[in-house]
């Protein structure tokens, strides 16, 4: 749907998951994301062939690289990551960013492959492509077809062997890295992350982030970035992780052939890091959230610590639903609270967090958070939670199977900063820990006399800072002006486009309640996983005056059925175990044995909400504290002017919850919204896994037979919309120098018309391919008008908008605007060169197998077409189209539905100077 507004009652608790997602800086965070406890009893059988060295084929070939190919037959894709054992640990006193600065200059060539090459071939390959640095490692991965893995391969072995690292592509890329710097440090979660590191880590290497900063960045040469590579980037300082459709045996053999020439270097010491827990200290911040956050951070074991796996046991156990530190939410001392553990290689912290409303005193929810956490630090915490915890860790094991570039992260973060032979060996370490272990390390570590408290406050405005967002996706490439001659070794792979093959259709049939249930069999690993979504639109359904409504009844889903209270439901999936979630959008993650025990628990919780009363009161006035922060934070008010742009002021995704109407919601608007809203013949219900069809299907009917549609069926198609004009809107941001820009407009099509396909093939060419794109050659490269900027797409059942973001000084605002204005008349103006469009084409038919490579994403793909009304085969569809379209026919359905001079332009920062 276009332009529909988020859960609000999801929305400021996704926030502080955005907080949480940061802790690891520039980093990967090397934890293995909650999957990796065992419980007592439980048999190493039980770990997946894929997490231990079953069916896996290792080596370290004579000149020190180490090798691990584990198969997996999930999509015929495969993820290639190596791990070069250094980060900004070892980087020389004065030049905290030396390791993430290389990083940056692997992507600028190497000899026989210079950067336009590297760019042209990362666009064919049609995948993605990244890297990361940590204080510890540094990584880069390539996702492609699985046939492709010659080229990756092939790549990696050039940059290991001869990086260019020319003074003259440093000085340009010095500036795109500290475009970077700037718009991390203006994240006010990462500039507490800076701080709170300095302080924890003080006088060893892990002091300083990763990320580097512009002091550094200005005095460091490429003869000091040449120096740091010789030094630490050989083979036998690298771990390289491979993991797909592929045969080990031959692909070992192909590593050989590739990497065995490379020699060996000899390894400077590395530098010690034993950091001293420091003494209590208090920070405050201010920040553009719309809620505060109260935080105490603690000293903990590094992810290769023997304390590790007792660690993440204590940090499971503190963040539990069960626990005593979340219970501060139902009793409303907190709108959220929970505890992160944040390893690095040899040291980490862990974080508790409380949210409390925009104007409220953070006193309360840090002295609730205190006073749960010195209790648990004398008392100890439950047995029967330490014992949950190991259960679900190692259950959870099962699941990593079911993405090729997850499996690959996971192979690689026991390899490389757990100094483990395989993911697998935590099993073993999980099922040690006890109970005592648990309460000793709490004793220990939750102590006062060491926390690092700090309060980031919700300010409308503050001090000017540079730019926007923290983290994301890395920016190293160039675009090329003019068609890139590639090596012989990638044109062979490379040049020539294939016709697209049918993708194989999953199972589809009806319950008898008019619930549609999509499955995809897949057998990787011994889990299944369901996602499913109630097709609603709140703007249209909710009563004129209780907006928020539909929010309100999302949020209390958590708190418990008719059959268990909240505390007895979750006991009751940790006993399974079962990962659940329910509301319009409800999931389901279970061992292949406790399918139907996990259904049946869903099924309760979908079907038979408790909403109790007292709880209800209680979410009511958190969700009404949390709107009124909301309804005045930049970036809400920025969403706002984009809909008033291009949308009528009539049309309902200009409705608006308010403290008022949320607190003017009885329990009984809950009870008739849910009757009304949530229905089974606009459900639908996609499983993944490893079941059969017939399986599945006498499972959900058992759990969700018995649920009936009441009433005549809803209308939740939101109207078409009339073809905007332009206009120009600015929201206010103090709080950065740098504007975030929007340029909008509605469209006269939607997906179902099949010009689509043709628009889309445009953008990849336009601004969808990212560094292949015109818009990136011409705003970034060409100009330095911006760091990033993409155009999009989006597409609802009714309507359609294509947008163009991108961020830009107040000075450079209308200069950027105007290339955007000369592209897109181009487009319409003449058809793409051959080289343009053959490279889209290449990038946009050789990624649809990795939309197959994680069993979440082909769930997601079923329920986006199923929300659009769009045939299950439309990605095969639009393969057709992709392969046989002409630049001729880009050009005029360009021209046909894209009305330059009719975008909306909207710019939230500092007065742009237009």
């Amino acid at each position: 749907m276009i332009f529909r507004k988020p859960s609000a009652a999801r929305k400021h608790f996704s926030l502080l998951a955005v907080t949480l997602a940061l802790l690891g800086g520039t980093a990967l965070s090397p934890t293995l994301a909650h999957a990796q406890d065992a419980a007592p009893g439980m048999p190493s059988a039980l770990v997946p062939p894929s997490l231990s060295s079953a069916q896996v084929v290792r080596a370290t070939l004579p000149n020190g690289l180490k090798v691990v190919i584990v198969p997996n037959r999930l999509a015929p894709v495969v993820t290639t990551e190596i791990n070069y054992l250094v980060g900004s640990a070892e980087v020389p006193e004065g030049f905290p960013g030396t390791a993430h600065a290389l990083e940056h200059m692997m992507f600028r060539g190497s000899k026989g492959l210079d950067k336009d090459q590297l760019a042209a071939i990362g666009t064919r390959l049609g995948g993605s492509y990244n890297a990361d640095t940590t204080e510890d490692v540094t990584q880069y991965f390539y996702t492609a077809q699985a046939q492709d893995l010659p080229v990756l391969l092939k790549i990696e072995a050039l940059r290991m062997n001869g990086l260019t690292l020319s003074e003259a592509d440093w000085e340009k890329e010095r500036g795109a890295i500290e475009q970077e710097v700037a718009r991390d440090l203006s994240s006010p979660a990462y500039r507490y992350l800076e701080q709170l590191q300095g302080i924890l880590f003080a006088g060893t290497p892990y002091e300083h982030d990763a990320l580097g900063t512009r002091p550094s960045f200005d005095k460091t040469t490429a003869a000091d970035l040449r120096d740091f590579y010789q030094k630490w980037y050989g083979p036998n300082n690298a771990v390289l992780v491979i993991v797909g459709d592929i045969n080990p045996v031959s692909t070992l053999q192909l590593v050989q052939d590739t990497f065995a020439d490379i020699p060996r270097k000899d390894l400077p010491q590395r530098h010690k890091v034993t950091p001293v827990a420091p003494p209590a200290k208090t920070l405050t911040l201010s920040t553009d959230y719309p809620v505060g956050f109260a935080t105490l951070a603690f000293p903990m074991a590094g992810s290769s610590s023997s304390d590790f796996a007792t660690a993440d046991i204590l940090s499971d156990v503190l963040s539990s639903q069960r626990g005593a530190l979340y219970d501060l939410v139902p009793q409303g001392k907190a709108l959220y609270a929970g505890f992160e553990y944040a390893p690095k290689k040899e040291a980490g912290f862990g974080l508790a967090l409380a949210a409390f409303p925009k104007g409220a005193d953070a006193s309360g929810p840090m002295n609730a958070m205190k006073a749960v956490l010195e209790k648990i630090r004398k008392e100890g915490v439950p047995a029967e939670l330490v014992e949950a915890a190991k259960q679900k860790e190692i259950a959870q094991l099962q699941f990593s199977a079911n993405s090729v570039s997850g499996l690959a992260s996971i192979w690689s973060n026991a390899l490389a900063f757990q100094n483990l032979d395989s993911p697998g060996d935590l099993v073993a370490a999980y099922q040690a820990v006890t109970p005592k272990a648990v309460n000793d390390l709490a004793a220990k570590l939750l102590d006062p006399a060491h926390a690092v408290s700090a309060i980031l406050t919700p300010e409308a405005s503050g001090k000017a800072v540079s730019g926007k967002g923290f983290g994301g996706a890395e920016s190293f490439a160039t675009t090329p002006d003019k068609p890139v001659k590639l090596p012989q070794w990638a044109e062979k792979a490379l040049a020539k486009l294939e016709e697209p093959k049918p993708t194989p259709l999953p199972a589809v049939s009806t319950l008898s309640n008019g619930i549609k249930l999509i499955v995809w069999p897949s057998h990787v690993s011994h889990t299944i996983q369901l996602s499913g979504q109630i097709r609603q639109t709140p703007e249209l359904q909710e009563p004129k005056g209780k907006e928020g409504v539909h929010s309100l009844t999302e949020a209390l889903f958590s708190y418990g059925t008719t059959q268990h209270d909240r505390l007895a439901f979750q006991k009751a999936l940790d006993d399974v175990p079962a990962w659940e979630d329910a509301g319009g959008n409800f999931s389901l993650q279970v061992l292949t044995p406790d399918f139907e025990k996990g259904v049946e628990l869903l099924a309760e919780n979908e079907l038979h909400p408790a909403f109790p009363e007292k709880d209800f009161t209680v979410v009511r006035t958190q969700l009404a504290q949390a709107q009124a922060g909301e309804l005045v934070s930049p970036g809400h008010l920025f969403d706002k002017a984009i809909k008033a742009a291009i949308l009528p002021e009539t049309d309902p995704t200009q409705r608006d919850a308010t403290p008022e109407s949320i607190m003017s919601i009885t329990r009984d608007d809950v009870l008739h919204y849910y009757q009304s809203a949530w229905r089974p013949d606009l459900t639908t219900i996609v499983v993944t896994g490893d079941i059969t069809p017939e399986k599945a299907q006498a499972v959900l009917e058992k759990a969700f037979g018995s649920w009936k549609a009441e009433g005549a069926t809803p209308n939740v198609n939101l109207p078409t919309v009339p073809l905007s004009k332009t206009s120009r809107a600015t929201v206010p941001d103090k709080s950065s120098v740098q504007n975030d820009v929007v340029l909008a407009e509605t469209l006269g099509l939607t997906a179902q018309n099949p010009n689509h396909f043709l628009l889309q093939l445009g953008n990849e060419v336009l601004g969808g391919g990212l560094f292949s794109s015109r818009l990136y050659r011409d705003m970034r490269v060409k100009t330095g008008y911006v760091y990033s900027v993409s155009s999009s797409f989006d597409w609802g059942r009714t309507r359609g908008a294509y947008t163009v973001n991108y961020g830009a000084d107040p000075d450079k605002v209308g200069k950027a605007q105007s290339v955007v204005m000369k592209d897109l008349k181009a487009m319409q103006s003449a058809p793409p060169t051959a080289e343009e469009l053959s490279l889209a084409k290449a990038s946009l038919l050789r990624s649809l197998p990795l939309a197959r490579a994680s069993l979440g994403r082909i769930a997601a793909q079923y329920l986006y077409l199923e929300d659009l009304g769009l045939p299950l085969d439309n990605a095969d569809r639009g393969a057709k189209v992709y392969y046989k379209a002409t630049g001729a026919e880009v050009q005029a359905a360009f021209r046909k539905w894209i009305r330059p001079d009719d975008l909306a332009v909207i710019v939230k920062g500092p007065t742009p100077t237009w």
